[in-house]
């Protein structure tokens, strides 16, 4: 019997268990994938090219427990060249710098929003910018929080822009952001290719029992990090849930999210970022000497991503758009990874919606003493839901069942 087992190896589960390690308390992390990082998943060229991240993308803020983790992190280098995609055509981003409202100053101003509740979509329209900008906007904010703007709620993200315990400023880790999960791994006990499928407190309150595919093991207190998609589509079945935690679940639905890495018969002459306003590509972006064209593409861009990639003719038209110097060249290979289709992620990460700030109220409220809730869905609506909002809340998990064995003893 474990003292504490920890479901799920993304960067919130393995957060919690180290935090546990460090206490002294025996933890175990329980893994359904054959990998650990969860959403975390770099991409490294067979030639040995620098990785390239097909999850999570980069590091945000100097306060990022990633440079704790891994050392001080080199800030994101800019691109040479950086371009906008607008009614199809490519044009430089610096133009939308010209009018009153370009996108990255409508995100600055969210961030200082704090009052009433509308959406996003809604307070944009309030801002006195031309309706081209806001739709450049929405489809900023789209491709930022993986949701239509008109269901993100302005205050909970402004309030979980402010709150965001990350930083300032964008770094990189140059290995490859799956180097911080496994440097987290290797500091605690983790088995992959175990998924649990049922976690039930014992009659008595004794313990936990949990059901995996190997059999049973039992555990004093269990952590539960998986989204809680996972949960809501019976993939993990927790005994004793009540209705208000089961809403919870539905409620806390994470974004459609698809990212590619193309790999063409050239390389790129040059360092380029392209933003597809147009909402059929996400982020796009290439280095120069490099053969790989990475793309990045959240709601309804997603889905158009997730179509082109499987017809090379259809990806290729969609990359000549944003990145034209690829026209002339062949795709040799795709390497994709769909979030939404993924069975223990379901989508990318949880918006604030108007209801969700909430939902993840309850979804993080430990239940009876032995079963506790951690992850990035967990601090919706009070941090962002990346990286940093999912290590702090496994941490923050993980000070809960260290109170509770207090307690107990």
């Amino acid at each position: 019997m474990s003292e504490v087992v920890v479901v799920g190896a993304g960067v919130a589960g393995l957060a919690c268990a180290v935090r546990l390690a460090e206490a002294g308390v025996d933890a175990q992390v329980l893994e359904a994938r054959s990998r650990t990082g969860g959403r975390v998943r770099s991409f490294r060229p067979a030639d040995g090219g620098p990785a390239l991240e097909l999850g999570a993308q980069i590091v945000h803020g100097d306060r990022n427990p990633a440079h704790t983790v891994l050392g001080p992190l080199p800030a994101l280098p800019r691109p040479t060249a950086a371009y906008v995609v607008s009614g199809r055509t490519a044009r430089p981003m610096a133009l939308l710098a010209r009018g009153g409202c370009p996108p990255w100053l409508a995100e600055a101003r969210l961030a200082a929003y704090r009052e009433g509740s509308v959406s996003v979509g809604s307070w944009l329209t309030t801002l006195g910018a031309a309706p081209a900008e806001v739709a450049v906007a929405r489809e900023w904010f789209r491709q930022t929080w993986a949701a239509d703007p008109g269901r993100i709620d302005a205050a909970a993200a402004g309030l979980a822009m402010r709150q965001d315990p990350g930083g300032r400023g964008e770094f990189t880790a140059p290995g490859g952001l799956d180097v911080l999960t496994a440097r987290l791994a290797e500091r605690v006990r983790v088995r992959t290719g175990v998924p649990v499928r049922r976690i039930a407190v014992e009659p008595d309150g004794s313990g936990v029992r949990l059901a995996t595919e190997d059999g049973e093991t039992t555990a004093s207190q269990v952590v539960v990090t998986v989204p809680p998609a996972v949960v809501d589509r019976g993939l993990l079945t927790i005994d004793g849930l009540d209705e208000d935690r089961r809403a919870a679940a539905r409620t806390l639905a994470p974004g459609d999210a698809y990212c590619a890495v193309v790999t063409l018969s050239g390389p790129a002459p040059q360092d380029i970022s392209v933003f597809d306003a147009d909402g059929a590509g996400g982020f796009l972006s290439c280095r120069r000497g490099r053969p790989e064209v990475t793309l990045v593409a959240k709601d309804t861009a997603a889905a158009c991503v997730r179509a082109a990639a499987g017809s090379a003719g259809q990806l290729a038209a969609l990359l000549a758009v944003a990145l034209p110097w690829t026209a002339a060249l062949d795709i040799v290979a795709v390497e994709t990874a769909d979030w939404s289709a993924e069975p223990f992620s379901g989508g990318g990460f949880c918006a604030p919606g108007p209801d969700s700030t909430a939902a993840a109220e309850r979804w993080a409220r430990p239940l009876g003493g032995r079963l506790f809730f951690a992850g990035e869905a967990a601090v919706t609506g009070r941090a962002l839901p990346w990286l940093q909002g999912a290590y702090a809340d496994g941490r923050r998990a993980a000070e809960e069942v260290l109170k509770a064995r207090k307690q107990g003893q």
